[in-house]
C-alpha cells in the first residue's frame, strides 16, 4: 500500500482558526538552504528545481528496490530573520532566510539518499542537487495552526500567534517559523491555499515555576 504521511502523522493535522499544541517527533528531511524573497530570488527557485528530484528519487527508489511505496509530503520551509519583524508588521521578503525541506520516510538511509542525489544529478544541468543534505529536524514542543488564504494574509494569524496566544499560555518561542505547504501554489487560487503554520516552543520559566 502508498503511505500517505499527511494523514498518518499527527504533525500533519491542524485546524484552521484554532491553535493547537502539540509534541512533534524528530523528523528526517531533505533540506537546502537560501536567503531572500522566494518570488524573485533566483537560489530560491533552484532550491525548488533540486529538490524535488531528489524526492522522486528516492520514492521511486523505495517503491523499487524495498517495495515500499509512499506519497512524496509536501513542501516545507523553516523561516527566520535578524529582525523578526521582517515576517509581521514590514513583510520585508529581502531579509528572509530560509530552509526549503521535503519530509522523507525513516527508512531511508544516507547510502539511498546519496544515490538518489547523484540520480537526480544525472538528468540536470545545474549542480543545484549537490546542495541538497539529508537531516533530521527536533522540533519537539509547537504551536501550530491552519492558515486559508495567502501567504501575504498570514500576518494577521502571526502577529496572534507570537504576541497573544503564546505568551498568554506560558510559552516562549524557541525555533525558527515553519510552513508546511499542502496546496500547490501554482493550481490553487490565493484564497484557497492551505497552510500550516508551525512555531516551536517551551515553557516559559515562570510559567514552569508555578
Amino acid at each position: 500500500m502508498k503511505i500517505d504521511f499527511k494523514k498518518t502523522l499527527d504533525a500533519y493535522s491542524a485546524r484552521h482558526n484554532t491553535f493547537r499544541t502539540l509534541v512533534v517527533p524528530p523528523l528526517t528531511y531533505l533540506m537546502i538552504d537560501g536567503h531572500g524573497d522566494p518570488n524573485t530570488a533566483p537560489q530560491y527557485a533552484e532550491a525548488m528545481a533540486a529538490i524535488y528530484p531528489v524526492a522522486y528519487a528516492l520514492k521511486f527508489a523505495s517503491k523499487n528496490t524495498l517495495d515500499r511505496d509512499y506519497v512524496v509530503p509536501p513542501l516545507e520551509a523553516l523561516w527566520w530573520a535578524e529582525d523578526m519583524n521582517s515576517f509581521t508588521t514590514e513583510r520585508d521578503k529581502s531579509e528572509w532566510n530560509w530552509t526549503t525541506m521535503i519530509m522523507v520516510p525513516d527508512w531511508i538511509d544516507r547510502p539511498m539518499f546519496e544515490a538518489a542525489v547523484a540520480t537526480a544529478a544525472s538528468k540536470s544541468n545545474s549542480d543545484a542537487s549537490s546542495r541538497v543534505r539529508l537531516e533530521t529536524l527536533d522540533e519537539g514542543l509547537c504551536v501550530q495552526t491552519l492558515h486559508i488564504g495567502s501567504y501575504d494574509d498570514e500576518t494577521p494569524v502571526l502577529e496572534e500567534l507570537h504576541r497573544r496566544y503564546i505568551p498568554e499560555s506560558g510559552l516562549t518561542m524557541t525555533g525558527k517559523h515553519h510552513e508546511i505547504y499542502l496546496s500547490d501554489a501554482r493550481r490553487v487560487e490565493p484564497a484557497k491555499l492551505r497552510t500550516i503554520l508551525r512555531q516551536p516552543v517551551a515553557h516559559s520559566a515562570e510559567s514552569a515555576s508555578l
